[in-house]
């Protein structure tokens, strides 16, 4: 059964795009809702209710945006708030240090539910299709953008890969991931 999206979707739209209005993908010119529509889109195609659809638009709101759960509970439900929530790796500011972020993140991937493991894939799908499509314009420097640099995120993303362990975009994922290290190994 195709999922119908309702004005509660709408609503998510118009809210994420508005939260991340100034906000730019790293190292670039490109609107960061691009990447948010991406994701969702991704959701959605791999069988996403609207929950996760609009979780799939949410998921960086409260980590980049500083937008609350409990904003988020009030907007668009707790399932939502939900996914929010588990697809964060912090709502700290300062945020902690990177790598220890990330290792609390990975722990935490295989207890998150089923929509929030497929935001999760969804994010790190469109993420790596990102710097692969990078890879193409400016080779290896694609990882001065990053905090980790090119070895902690070959980790993080195989570590990622790793804990979700199944699920419906795990294969392309999986795919994405070893082209990613292919391409770090080889420069191409």
């Amino acid at each position: 059964m195709a999922t119908m999206l309702t004005e509660r979707f709408e609503r998510a739209l118009v809210f994420a795009t508005q939260r991340h209005s100034d906000q730019r993908r790293k190292g670039g010119d490109v609107p960061y809702v691009a990447h948010l529509l991406s994701v969702c889109g991704l959701v959605l195609d791999a069988g996403g209710d609207e929950d996760a659809a609009i979780g799939a638009l949410l998921h960086d709101t409260v980590e980049d945006q500083k937008a609350t759960l409990d904003e988020i509970r009030w907007l668009f439900g707790e399932q939502v708030a939900s996914i929010v929530d588990q697809c964060s790796d912090t709502d700290e500011d300062p945020k902690p240090p990177w790598r220890a972020r990330k290792e609390t993140f990975v722990a935490r991937v295989p207890l998150m539910t089923e929509a929030a493991r497929l935001v999760t894939c969804a994010d790190k799908l469109h993420n790596i299709r990102c710097i692969l499509a990078d890879y193409r314009v400016v080779g290896h420097g694609v990882w001065d953008k990053f905090t980790g640099g090119r070895d902690g995120s070959l980790w993080y993303y195989r570590a990622v890969l790793d804990a979700l362990g199944s699920g419906p975009l795990w294969a392309t994922l999986e795919a994405a991931v070893c082209d990613l290290e292919i391409a770090a190994r080889d420069g191409s």
